[in-house]
């Protein structure tokens, strides 16, 4: 049975990853480590995509474009795999993570997985709902090779702890487990996450690697470094 392969891919370090203000979560350009970044990653593909997928925020957008411009030939789509926007209008502009960081400690703290915050945020289940379906999209979709998918991290850490896990409508326990794992699951800006399904199997995640980003080798590993995005 063929076998469907899926590269997650997160962004290139963005202007809100370099602790600069940012004007909304969707806004927030590549810095110049960014863009080398993306093209370290469209220079490390193995192979040529069937299909790339960028989420419609500016910084993925941006690192899809290296690997667009290598694969000139391959259709471009963009698909709901935008970062987790929990926040919602408290993402306020021109603010810096830092400056974002008690609006996010408070909503984790909440852990109500329902909860809509500041009035057009994006709840924790609507996002397992968003990953799950992203998992749908890929598995069913007919282009026949691998699919490159330009995201970021949280989501990327959505939807590899949806299918570790097999949760997929939360409680207020699963929430906190999750926060766990965003904590010590590690996803530096550049990643490249596999995901493998094979005829009616579930995903399989393959692990992720960083080789290709010489810089991050060495790298601190700290929870800031990826949950403010």
């Amino acid at each position: 049975m063929a076998t469907r392969r899926v590269w997650l891919v997160r962004h290139g370090e963005s202007e809100s990853n370099a602790g600069l203000p940012t004007n909304g979560p969707a806004a927030a350009p590549l810095t110049a480590l960014g863009r080398r970044q993306a093209e370290r990653v469209a220079a490390q593909l193995p192979e040529s995509p069937a299909l790339i997928v960028s989420s419609p925020f500016v910084r993925a957008r941006q690192t899809a474009r290296a690997t667009v411009e290598r694969f000139p030939d391959v259709a471009y789509e963009e698909w709901p795999v935008q970062e987790f926007t929990y926040l919602g209008r408290l993402h306020a502009p021109q603010t810096t993570a830092e400056q974002r960081r008690p609006h996010s400690d408070a909503y984790w703290q909440r852990c109500d997985p329902a909860y809509v915050n500041g009035g057009n945020g994006e709840s924790f289940k609507a996002v397992i709902a968003r990953a799950r379906a992203f998992l749908d999209r890929a598995a069913h979709h007919p282009v026949d090779g691998p699919i490159a998918v330009f995201s970021h991290g949280l989501f990327i850490k959505t939807v590899m702890w949806t299918l570790l896990t097999g949760v997929t409508d939360p409680s207020a326990a699963d929430m906190r487990t999750f926060r766990h794992f965003d904590g010590v699951c590690y996803v530096p800006n550049g990643t490249i996450v596999e995901l493998r399904r094979s005829g009616g199997e579930d995903w399989r995640v393959v692990a992720g690697g960083t080789a290709h980003l010489p810089e991050l080798s060495t790298a601190p590993e700290t929870a800031a470094a990826t949950r403010l995005d």
